[in-house]
């Protein structure tokens, strides 16, 4: 049985410590619980949990404009949850298996993005020329710029980028690699919830690329992440793009999970 909230601590209650059972393949999840309970401006949010026998099996997330998210649930939760918010949902991600349901329930979507989450086993620092910092005030406009290349490379533009990332930048959230006296690529490192920071997003300009620095900026957030701000560092790659996956798992990142991004409108 469903349950739903639009109270973020209502939620919170009922939810994070079944979510904490398993923070990495929850992180999204977590995030943007994180995120809500430090401010996180949204409108209409909707949150909901599956109970079976009166124990936790399930949760849910919409915090408008993005996706529906799918935490950990059983594949049989799936229906009824579509049924329950209206039987038609703009996007949906997921777990391979959980997405392949709400696919089977709302049709074939626009487009679909597969995804595969990864989580860094041993760290190999690349050899790479310049080196990593953390960003400051006076990136912000090439960092802004670099969100929107970003954005409209993955098809996933972002209406809010500059919002975004001034709120990054204050929060210590964002990484360059410099090389030649500027910066060269960008990563981004979540705060740690449930003790798993995660990397994104990752980007460099093409004629900064072949060069190995998405790669160094990548091992460079994540160093810092381990030593600083949590116990483990995760991230998400499109599974169309085996160059960043290749880099990722050379640098150390393992293989957790295959996700899925469904678009309808």
């Amino acid at each position: 049985m469903w349950s739903f909230t639009s109270d973020v601590e209502e939620y919170a209650a009922v939810a994070e410590p079944f979510l904490l059972g398993d923070p990495v393949r929850n992180t999204v999840a977590l995030t943007v619980l994180a995120n809500l309970r430090a401010g996180m401006p949204v409108k209409d949010p909707r949150f909901g949990w599956w109970t079976v026998d009166g124990e936790m099996r399930g949760a849910f997330f919409h915090t408008p404009p993005h996706p529906v998210g799918l935490a950990d649930m059983p594949v049989e939760a799936v229906a009824p949850l579509i049924g329950a918010l209206g039987g038609a949902l703009p996007a949906v991600v997921g777990r391979v298996e959980l997405t392949a349901e709400a696919e089977r329930v709302l049709g074939a979507p626009e487009r679909v993005v597969p995804e595969r989450l990864y989580r860094l086993g041993t760290l190999d620092v690349p050899d790479v020329p310049g080196h990593g910092r953390l960003a400051v005030p006076a990136d912000f406009p090439l960092l802004v710029s670099w969100y929107h290349a970003f954005g409209d490379e993955v098809r996933m533009p972002d209406a809010d980028v500059a919002d975004r990332v001034a709120q990054r930048l204050a929060a210590r959230e964002l990484f360059v690699w410099e090389a030649g006296g500027a910066p060269v690529s960008l990563a981004g490192l979540s705060p740690a919830a449930g003790g798993v920071c995660r990397i994104g997003p990752v980007y460099t300009p093409p004629s900064c690329r072949r060069n190995g620095y998405g790669s160094a900026v990548t091992a460079h957030a994540s160093a810092v992440g381990l030593a600083e701000r949590c116990d483990e560092v995760v991230l998400f790659t499109d599974l169309n793009n085996p160059t960043s996956n290749a880099i990722y798992q050379s640098i150390g990142y393992e293989p957790v999970s295959d996700y899925a991004h469904l678009t309808y409108s």
